[in-house]
Formats: C-alpha cells, structure tokens, sequence
C-alpha cells in the first residue's frame, strides 16, 4: 500500500549530504518510494550546514538533485530544519554530556511519537548521520513507536565517495571533484554508487499506553512503559500514598478503586480463591468487609457516616461490585496500554460459576500498609 503522505525523517548531525543521498537510493529504488515531505533533525551546527548547503542558491544540493532527476514536488524546506534543544529549550551546539544525550533522546522519540500519530501516513527513518548515539535512539524510538507501514533504513556509499565533503549524489553527468589529502585524486562523481539498507526492527508500539501514544513523553519513560508490557509483571500497592505501582509505573488511584482492587491482591497474595460476583439481590456482607477493611487503612476511622461505608451497610451488591472493577481494570489500561494484562481482574472459569481476582502469584505482590 502506497501511502499519499510519505515521511522522511534524516538524523544527519555534521553530514547534511546523507539527505540527498538517500533521496537518490530511494528514486533508484522505486520512484513512488519517494518522500512528500522531509524533516530533519541535528545539532545547531548541523542545520545550519544543511541550510547552507542544501538550500543556498550555491551549491543548492538538494534542488540541483531535484532538477537533475525531475524529482516530483517534495515539501522542504528551511523549516523542515529542526534544532535538538537541551533541558531548558536551548540550541544544542553538540552532544558533549549525560543531560545533553537525555534531551536528545528526549526530543527525537517526540519527533518520532509525533510523525507517527497519523495512521494514513507512513514513516521512514534514516540512521546515516549524526552521532551513533543519536542513530541509536531514533532507531529505538521507531521500534517503540513503529507501525506496519514505517521503515528504518541506513544508506551506503562506496568509497571513496563516503563521507566525502563535496559528494551528495551521483550526478547524471560527469561531475569532478577531488578524493581527501595526501591523494588528492580526480573523482568523477557519476561513478558513485549508493544504496539503501533497510534495517529490521522489532515493533513495541502495541505495548504502550494510550497516553503515550498521544501525548509528549520522555525517552526513558517511553521505555519503562515497553518494559512493562514486556518484563516480568511486579506490583507493589501503597495505601497511604494511594498508588498501584505495575512494573515500575506507579498510577493514582481513588480510594475506593484502590480498596477493591488491594482486598483482591490481598487475597491473591495469600493464596486465596478468586470471588465470584455476587448475585442480584442478594449483597454479600463478607465481601463488605473485607472491602472495607482496606477502605480504612487508606482514609482512617470516618464512622458509619461516610457515604462508602453507608452504601455497603446491607452488604456488597453485584452493581457495586461489577462497578469497581471495571473502573479499576479502565484506569490500568489508560496507564499502562498492553502492559496492563497482567494486572487487571480476570474472570477465571465459565458463566454462571466466572470468578474473579488477579492472576499474579504471591511473590509478585507487595504492600506498604
């Protein structure tokens, strides 16, 4: 499938030609491979080389490979040249220390959230230049929020063209320009030869949670949540501070859902059978107050006054019941996407005998009462 928006993302730190280079593998490749539009990514000093390069009127690299191959309308252009920033939203002049690397990395895998928001669109990033860590994390960044239709590729060239200041595509025509000191030799850049690699890559987006997926996030928290989708489920329940911490993400919860869903970890954690819902018509008092149990070690001692407690009088009711874990199960998954699988109340067994409770074993939970 072909699609209409087609999007190049080029890391290209102090190399600005792997643009056009990678323009020229993708024409040879297959025409309509081609970009509709190109954005990229670098250091002040290497967008300031891409302008200056790519655009001036000489040399203009990128319109003269436009030209020279009567490329189709590609949109680019000097805004399409966007400047890492560090902690506090200054230029980056270089990627010289831990905080710049952590900005970095930050700002490419928004980038990259970013240009994959859209599902019509289709998103090609390229790993040729700029430094390898900043290759690295593109490249991770597209593996955690990669869709079908995106691709990850590096563009070769053969020497003695590589890296070499005056080349950036075969020309057409004979095009003379001369190989780096001692040498010194012609080189006649319509000899070159240049080619694309893709790289495979493992797709983790499916793991992560909605918020995520929408909303700006750092590096390291895009990955903590690709790690709970995929690492060994742990959870850790705080009454006083009123988390549920799952694989290292801690998420918020109202008392009430906190109460429910801590008297069914509870129960799980000493090994205990899951429950079945209660009947209609028929509120279960056991269940009352077990519940409630855990509902005054996160609120206190607030008598029989307080509206929770009022309601649970007679008994939990089947509503009441049904309610709670839903809500419980909903805000898992707001927080945690696929990761949250492993944390939800399920249902074990056949209607009409389905119970339910967690399915971690005692040693994956934890309590700080």
């Amino acid at each position: 499938m072909t699609h209409s928006r087609r999007i190049l993302l080029v890391i290209t730190g102090l190399t600005p030609q792997v643009v056009t280079e990678t323009l020229f593998a993708l024409w040879q490749e297959a025409p309509e491979s081609l970009p509709t539009e190109i954005h990229v990514l670098s250091t002040a000093e290497g967008v300031e080389r891409a302008r200056l390069t790519l655009f001036s009127d000489e040399p203009g690299w990128f319109h003269r490979l436009c030209k020279d191959y009567r490329l189709p309308p590609i949109r680019f252009g000097a805004d399409s040249l966007h400047i890492l920033t560090d902690g506090d939203g200054h230029p980056l002049t270089d990627i010289r220390s831990g905080a710049d690397n952590t900005a970095a990395a930050d700002g490419i895998t928004e980038w990259v959230r970013r240009l994959t928001e859209d599902d019509d669109t289709q998103l090609h990033v390229s790993l040729a230049g700029g430094r390898k860590t900043l290759g690295f994390f593109a490249g991770y960044a597209l593996s955690l929020y990669g869709r079908p239709q995106d691709r990850l590729s590096h563009v070769l060239v053969d020497a003695p063209f590589e890296s070499h200041p005056g080349f950036f595509y075969p020309t057409p025509y004979s095009h003379v320009i001369y190989a780096s000191p001692p040498d010194q030799k012609p080189l006649d850049t319509q000899n070159a030869a240049v080619t694309l690699a893709d790289i495979p890559f493992v797709r983790l987006r499916h793991g992560l949670p909605e918020a995520l997926l929408k909303g700006r996030s750092s590096f390291s928290a895009t990955v903590r949540a690709a790690q709970t989708a995929l690492g060994p489920a742990r959870l850790d329940i705080d009454l006083s501070a009123r988390t549920v911490t799952a694989g290292g993400i801690a998420i918020p919860f109202p008392p009430a859902e906190l109460a429910f869903y801590a008297w069914l970890a509870r129960r799980a954690q000493r090994e205990l059978p899951p429950l079945p819902c209660p009947p209609d018509g028929a509120p279960d008092r056991d269940y009352a107050e077990g519940f409630l149990a855990e509902y005054r070690a996160i609120i206190g001692e607030l008598g029989d006054a307080d509206r929770v407690v009022e309601g649970l009088k007679y008994g939990m009711e089947k509503n009441y019941f049904e309610r709670r874990k839903s809500r419980g199960n909903r805000m898992l998954r707001d927080a945690l996407g696929a990761g949250a699988t492993a944390y939800q109340i399920k249902g074990f067994g056949r209607r009409p005998r389905t119970a339910y409770g967690l399915s971690l074993s005692a040693h994956q939970i934890g309590f700080c009462d």
